[in-house]
């Protein structure tokens, strides 16, 4: 079979097919297209900090139901929140301390030693991802010398668990900080009666230049006269100046801050244990810890 090629025409539509666009025609595409992503961009950015801010209630939860099950197998009885004596290590929620300025302290990445020596462990399903927040950019370095996220965003309320170094008045290991002898710090479920599971929070994204034990303190003195609060540690506030709470009853939420004192710029040298009269914020979570007077 014979193909016959077929003629170009070389008319003015040929011509001006060949000419190709012009610069200025060029620059308008161009123009057009910014204009779009500009538009586009903060949808989008919208879009991936709700995404984050949901896989972070979703990981939260899972903590939090594994927290319940290690308690009611144990006789409801609760982990420490913090503890470095040799009694209290073995029933601490989970081990390691988080240096923000060595990235290769072996805490920040070494999960064989931190997650894994976890109490709750056992009941997350062998899941590494629950305990970090994708909206954490804080980072360790590995014995490989490779950069990884660090192995945990999260921290324990000082009010549930307590301090394992510091028992006192009828085994209470209070929460350890101010006058916290005036508020129970809850050992057991069945101890969570004022604000209730449902208000009590458990478990919270800290921010990253804050965390460092899993310890987070709420500072509690002068409760509730507003005029008294103080910013002990810090919560996080990745998403859209909001941190993620998990709850004594098994639900999480996203909490925004209002109060600029609690959400100072990353980059920033940060000052822990401040006082911070009448931030609504720092109010609102101790309104979510114990209200129940100690021993």
């Amino acid at each position: 079979m014979k193909f016959e090629q077929l003629p170009i025409r070389r008319g003015k539509v040929g011509r001006d097919f060949l000419r190709g666009f012009t610069l200025i025609e060029l620059l308008v595409v161009i123009a057009i297209i910014a204009i779009l992503a500009a538009m586009l961009l903060p949808a989008l950015t919208k879009a991936k900090v709700r995404a984050q801010g949901i896989w972070c209630m979703n990981s939260t939860k899972q903590l939090m139901l594994a927290w319940r099950m290690y308690a009611e197998d144990n006789r409801e009885t609760l982990p420490f929140a913090y503890g470095t004596v040799p009694t209290a290590v073995p029933y601490v929620w989970v081990k390691g301390y988080l240096d923000d300025a060595n990235p290769s302290a072996s805490d920040n990445w070494n999960i064989d030693t931190t997650l894994r020596q976890s109490l709750l462990w056992p009941y997350c399903g062998n899941s590494i991802g629950i305990w970090h927040c994708p909206a954490d950019t804080s980072y360790g370095i590995n014995n490989l010398n490779q950069r990884v996220p660090r192995v945990r965003s999260v921290s324990m309320s000082n009010w549930v668990g307590g301090n394992g170094d510091h028992p006192e008045a009828g085994n209470n290991y209070r929460g350890y900080w101010g006058l916290a002898g005036k508020w129970l710090v809850y050992r057991k479920l069945g101890q969570m009666l004022d604000p209730g599971p449902a208000k009590t929070f458990v478990i919270l994204d800290e921010r990253q230049d804050s965390i460092n034990d899993a310890y987070f303190v709420s500072e509690m003195d002068g409760y509730p006269d507003i005029s008294k609060t103080k910013i002990v540690d810090y919560p996080a506030s990745y998403h859209n100046r909001a941190a993620g709470f998990a709850f004594a009853d098994g639900h999480s939420e996203i909490h925004r801050w209002l109060d600029p004192r609690t959400v100072p710029a990353l980059g920033t040298s940060l000052k822990l244990n401040v006082d911070s009269p009448n931030n609504q914020d720092v109010f609102w979570m101790q309104d979510r810890c114990s209200h129940q007077h100690g021993p």
